[in-house]
Parts: C-alpha cells; structure tokens; sequence
C-alpha cells in the first residue's frame, strides 16, 4: 500500500452474504425499503428540501435533516453523497444517514445534476468531470447551515468526489472536518472496463438507470437533447465514448475517464483527514488499483475480504457493518481532533 492501512472491526457477514455479487445486489433490493424508511423515519420527518446555488448558474438540490436545536448552536454535518445513477433517497444513503442522524449528527443528503428529481435544474447533462459545482454545493452547505464541524461520507462515484472535493476544500475556503470514500471509483477506465466484461446483470442495470436519466433530460429539454443514437446503444463504453464527443467539453473518451481518475498524484496534497474503505471482492472496482492513491499521512485505507461493491451488509433488518464503522471513523476522528484542540 502507498497510503496508511487503518484497522476497523473485523467484518464478518453470515455464509449467506459472504458473496460479492451478494452483498452488492441485496443492498438496493426493493425489499429492503419498507424497512428501511422505517429506520430512517426521524430522518425523512425533518428532511428539508434546498436548493443550492453551486456558482455559474448551476443550481443543485438536496435534502437538509437537522436536530431540535433550541439553542440554536452550531451542530457537526456530514454531507452524503450517492453513486453513480442514485439519488438522495437510495438505500445505501437512507441507510448511512439515518443511523449517523440518530448518533446525533445532522444530514444533508445531496443530488448530484441529473439525479433524483433535479434534471430541470440545468440544462447542461451531468458528468463526472463536473468537480467544481460539487464543492460549489459543499461551500454552500457550510455558509447556509453554519455547521459546527463538516465531514463528507460518498459511495462508489460520490466517494471519488468526497475524495476530490476534500482534496480542493482548503483553496475553495471550505472546512472539512473528515471524508469518507465506499468503494470509491479509483481509476475510471478500469471501473468501465470491469463493467463491461463483468456480470451482466451489471451493465444492465446501469444501461437502463442511464438510458431512463436521458429521457426525463430530453423531455425537460427537448429543443436542445436528442439522444435517440445513445438510447439505442447496449454497451456503456459506447454511449460514455458518444455522450463524451457529442456532450462535453472533452475530445474523447479516454481524456474525460482520465480527468475524474484519483491515482497518480490527484491526492498529494490532501490535507483533509480521508479514509477509503473498499473490498477484495468488489466487482466494479478493481481493488488492487488501491496500491496507485497517493502517499499522503492524511489518507487511510481499510480493505476487507468481503463486502461487494458498497454493500458491506452483515444483517438485513438493521444497520449494517458500513454505517457502524463510518460513525465509528468520524467518532474516533472527532475524538483525535479534540485531543489536538486542547
């Protein structure tokens, strides 16, 4: 490893979640979300809904869950940020925040452009290169709510900017105090290439979450999208190479994978306390590619034997080992920061 390896409990599912594929298709199963709305009951009560103003006209929505706070004094945030075709509402996210809600933080749970119930918003398509309305949103964040402390928790895609937006807090005047990268994509075209000669199931699922993105942006915009070629395609590299060339501001595919990729020297001067937790079965992404992050004091990795991609489930009907250790990451932080503090 090239980064500080950092030891979490051991994770130790039951047999019948032992599976890679397993733990990355069980967690955003429907069936979990009756169950899962009645966890995060408290959390959805008080959710508020923002709109956020990210700089250059570019507006992005979120939904605010905050404590009684009769005192009206400044309360630690965490921000969560969804994968790649989630949402503000997906399980992964409802679930992380509903637990941290009730070990007393407050939430904001954030859309990315185009996710959720946000394609009107903006004209221009969402992708992955879209770094500096992110920490638009975040500095945003900070300056409406006036959080005590700020961390970032992402998953999968959200994990990659948690580690991209803590990499440029420092210049954007944002204060982060920790963030949290689940299964984070590290090295773009190794992520597209595992999902196209992976499971099928996976390609997919993810063509129609796109495919059904495109057509609700067409219809809020259809003097200005057509993407009838695109729906018309059954290989992710096909439409990213098209939406690439006819659709951003990159002249082809590999410049744009290139530009949202976090190996390399992306992450050296990190000074944002991070932690990357990842599986060696993820079937999305290539977890050795770990060894390529920055060296930086400042980033800590925990790679675990099982767990899929952003699943990390050891029981079903409650929390899961991920929402556990993330409250634990940022308990233990809180706690080395204050000690420094005094």
């Amino acid at each position: 490893m090239t980064a500080d390896t950092f030891k979490l409990s051991n994770f130790s599912p039951p047999r019948y979640l032992r599976n890679g594929h397993v733990q990355s298709v069980v967690s955003s199963l429907k069936f979990r979300r009756p169950l899962l709305r009645r966890r995060a009951k408290a959390l959805i009560a008080c959710a508020r809904e923002h709109i956020l103003d990210c700089g250059d006209d570019v507006r992005l929505m979120g939904l605010h869950s905050a404590h009684p706070n009769p005192s009206n004094e400044s309360r630690p945030l965490v921000v969560l940020l969804h994968g790649w075709e989630g949402h503000a509402d997906s399980n992964y996210v409802l679930s992380l925040g509903s637990y941290l809600f009730g070990k007393g933080y407050d939430i904001f749970r954030l859309n990315f452009r185009d996710h959720g119930p946000t394609h009107h918003l903006n004209r221009d398509i969402f992708h992955s290169c879209r770094l500096p309305e992110v920490v638009g949103a975040v500095r945003a964040i900070q300056t409406l709510f006036k959080p005590s402390t700020m961390s970032l928790a992402g998953f999968s895609l959200g994990g990659n900017f948690a580690l991209r937006v803590a990499a440029k807090a420092p210049q954007a005047g944002i204060k982060l105090r920790h963030a949290i990268a689940v299964c984070p994509v590290l090295h773009p075209k190794k992520t597209l290439a595992a999902m196209e000669s992976g499971w099928f199931v996976y390609q997919r699922y993810f063509i129609s979450k796109w495919k059904s993105s495109l057509r609700i942006k067409q219809k809020c915009f259809p003097e200005h999208f057509d993407f009838s070629n695109i729906l018309r395609m059954s290989s992710l590299n096909d439409m990213t190479d098209v939406m690439v060339r006819h659709h951003s501001e990159y002249p082809d595919m590999s410049t744009y994978l290139d530009g949202y990729a976090i190996v390399d020297d992306v992450l050296a001067e990190l000074t944002v306390d991070s932690h990357v937790i990842l599986a060696e079965d993820d079937p999305i992404i290539p977890v050795h590619d770990v060894r390529f992050l920055a060296q930086t004091p400042h980033l800590k990795i925990t790679t675990v034997k099982h767990g899929g991609h952003c699943g990390f489930m050891d029981r079903l009907h409650s929390e899961s080992w991920l929402d556990r250790n993330v409250a634990e990451i940022l308990g233990r932080n809180r706690d080395e920061r204050d000690g420094r503090d005094a």
